[in-house]
């Protein structure tokens, strides 16, 4: 039997790009597609590069009859996300894409997006959607809580070394970028094209970005004692695709072999032969992640490379491969697309 799947926010980026990938699902079945600002549209007309698909058209949240839906995914803004979910039948799946249910600590909520949590009780009830580290949790929740796209590419090329004590925990620097579709759909002065292009630039530099407060409490998690990491995010031209490049202290052979071991049975993560390094062009559009270990001239120093693509690995893809192993499906479901190239 189909499931049958709303989205909330499908007028967004990270909406389209969970349309996108439904659309190869055997078993799901979109019913409900929601986008306060353009309800009434088709998804065609705010879409067109969904115009092949049979698709309900956009209405308003509080249009929806959810007594017919199975799993709702949440692609709305922070902020908006908590107000929504709590109110929405306390027997729906959801998955939320939003950075609403990301933090287990409510004070550490306030801490880094400015405000008090407005669904306490539901933000205990959440269970982080780092899908490889908390597979057995997800399969049981009801409501998942995405990860932020920065936050998923540098996990998961830190926690396995984290957890394994192989490398100095006091020292580890991440420098990443990022494509400017993670900033989302919204018109900004900033991301215009003649402000964007032919540069780069870094942002929330000293340690202010939000997905800090990610890092910080699954690397503490792991480790067993607070962990502080060196992150600078930088802006890039492109429009999909993360590359962080992570400085640590360590073997690299040591660093390469605990990567490999964690990863050797994730369908989706492939770390590279040794001294390989990977392209942000090799994942585009797909659910893959790829990790290379390069030793440093300098001893004892050791760069990890990873990437993903923003919108699917690091949002709807990695949402969808929380929504199967929720209703039951094979977790690759509706995920084998190969990377677009070139």
């Amino acid at each position: 039997m189909d499931h049958r799947i709303a989205i909330l926010g499908a007028s967004g980026y990270t909406g389209a790009e969970l349309v996108r990938l439904i659309a190869t699902h055997p078993r799901m079945n979109i019913v409900a597609l929601s986008g306060e600002r353009k309800a009434g549209m088709a998804m065609a007309d705010v879409f067109p590069h969904l115009r092949h698909l049979d698709l309900p058209d956009l209405v308003k949240i509080d249009e929806i009859d959810f007594s017919g839906v199975d799993l709702a995914f949440c692609a709305l803004p922070h902020a908006t996300s908590q107000a929504v979910i709590s109110k929405l039948p306390t027997d729906l799946k959801i998955v939320d894409l939003s950075a609403d249910f990301r933090l287990r600590d409510p004070a550490e909520y306030e801490k880094w997006y400015g405000k008090p949590h407005a669904a306490t009780e539901m933000q205990k009830e959440a269970v982080y959607g780092l899908t490889e580290f908390y597979r057995d949790d997800i399969r049981k929740a009801r409501l998942v809580a995405g990860t932020g796209c920065n936050a998923a590419t540098g996990q998961y090329a830190l926690t396995p070394l984290i957890e394994a004590g192989v490398i100095d925990l006091d020292e580890i620097a991440i420098d990443l970028k990022a494509a400017v579709s993670g900033a989302g759909r919204a018109l900004k002065e900033n991301l215009l094209h003649s402000e964007l292009s032919e540069g780069y630039h870094a942002y929330a530099v000293g340690g202010t970005h939000r997905h800090l407060g990610e890092f910080d409490q699954e690397f503490a998690r792991v480790a067993g004692r607070p962990v502080q990491v060196q992150f600078t995010p930088h802006l890039i031209p492109a429009n999909r695709g993360i590359l962080a490049t992570v400085y640590v202290r360590g073997d690299a052979a040591i660093v390469h072999r605990t990567l490999s071991a964690k990863y050797a049975k994730e369908t989706f993560i492939q770390v590279l032969p040794m001294g390989q390094v990977p392209s942000t062009h090799h994942v585009r559009g797909s659910n893959f992640v790829h990790i290379g270990v390069v030793a440093d001239r300098i001893p004892g120093r050791v760069i990890v490379v990873a990437v993903l693509d923003n919108l699917t690995k690091g949002s709807s893809g990695q949402a969808l491969q929380n929504a199967n192993l929720m209703l039951g499906e094979v977790e690759e479901t509706g995920l084998m697309l190969a990377p677009v190239f070139p």
